[in-house]
């Protein structure tokens, strides 16, 4: 079996070498470098051609966000942040970053180890098949149509993992105030959900927040399941959609789950919905996806194109639940489409 070549690049001496340490003992990575800062990282870069690159954002010399900004263009590597609780992750990622990972804070010893033995391994090895390449600008596309009429008992429901935090913010920038109800589902650590939906209400149009139990599903109003322990699920209460957020078991290995929510709205929404499955590592999402197709709801996934990982949407797509399949920057507009129709 090849072995996924990592590049470490950590000012932090003692955190740099319990890096190197324990991502060697995963029999599928090997650590082929270490840098302090970005420059030594573009020396290794050049040496070494690691397969990942994991970036620390607070770097001396220059940060990680810079670096990125001034890597991606001339040498698109695949990279995964290690960040503490900071809203700056987001500005990785949209420098061309496929992921990141939360760095304990106040971790003992054996939880860093215990940290970088589990999460980061599963985080490097999606990312060693991501395409950076679909980072680039996308082409410019015509604006979606507004709708026809105000369309209040429909919904729009999203899910995503790995490369969504982008593609989501890309979809929900075409959308304006006229757009039903919409519920997402971004595969995110807890903490981070307040300040990537924060981020998007700046942002976008619609109104965007982290969704909290009894919330209403309105048009113009974008939902954001909170990470954590926590699903978020469709109900309806009184004649109006609400949201319920509530701690369980994870499914297909994440809390909150995307299957969780589809599952619900094809249950509750059933044909007055549309969901829309986005770029992901796995299969979340693509059963309930499903599920909703057959409950008479329209449904569009990512094509492979532009995707960073063509998981999730493949998934779907094999099983029949993709009505239509889409490059990125055509999904907002598929979506007016089919809204017009209902």
């Amino acid at each position: 079996m090849r072995q996924i070549r990592v590049l470490v690049v950590e000012d932090s001496l003692v955190f740099r070498e319990l890096l190197v340490q324990n991502l060697n003992a995963d029999p599928a990575i090997t650590v082929v470098a270490a840098a302090r800062d970005p420059f030594e990282a573009r020396d290794a870069i050049v040496k070494y051609k690691p397969d990942v690159m994991t970036l620390d954002i607070e770097l001396p010399r220059m940060n990680g966000i810079e670096f990125l900004k001034k890597l991606m263009p001339q040498y698109p590597l695949p990279v995964v942040m290690i960040s503490s609780l900071s809203d700056k992750v987001f500005d990785a990622l949209k420098a061309g970053a496929v992921d990141f990972v939360a760095k304990p804070s106040g971790a003992s010893r054996a939880q860093l180890e215990a940290f970088i033995r589990t999460e980061l391994p599963v985080k490097i090895k999606v990312a060693s098949i991501a395409k950076v390449s679909s980072w680039k600008k996308a082409p410019l596309t015509m604006p979606s149509q507004p709708l026809s009429e105000t369309k209040k008992d429909l919904i729009v429901a999203i899910g995503a993992s790995t490369g969504g935090t982008e593609a989501i913010a890309a979809v929900l920038k075409e959308f304006g105030k006229d757009i039903p109800g919409v519920v997402i589902v971004q595969h995110m650590p807890p903490g981070f959900t307040e300040m990537y939906a924060n981020r998007l209400n700046d942002q976008c149009q619609v109104r965007v927040k982290e969704a909290k139990s009894g919330d209403l599903v309105v048009p113009g109003q974008v939902l954001i399941a909170p990470g954590g322990d926590s699903h978020m699920q469709l109900v309806e209460m009184n004649g109006t959609y609400q949201v319920a957020v509530r701690p369980g078991p994870k499914v297909n290995g994440h809390c909150p789950s995307v299957d969780v929510l589809f599952q619900s709205v094809a249950k509750v929404a059933g044909s007055r919905a549309v969901g829309i499955i986005l770029t992901g590592m796995g299969g979340d999402g693509a059963k309930g996806l499903l599920a909703m197709k057959n409950a008479g709801a329209r449904t569009i996934g990512q094509d492979e194109s532009t995707c960073v990982v063509y998981g999730m949407p493949k998934v779907a797509y094999d099983m029949g639940a993709v009505e239509y399949q889409e490059k990125l920057p055509d999904i907002a507009k598929r979506t007016y489409m089919v809204l017009n129709k209902m």
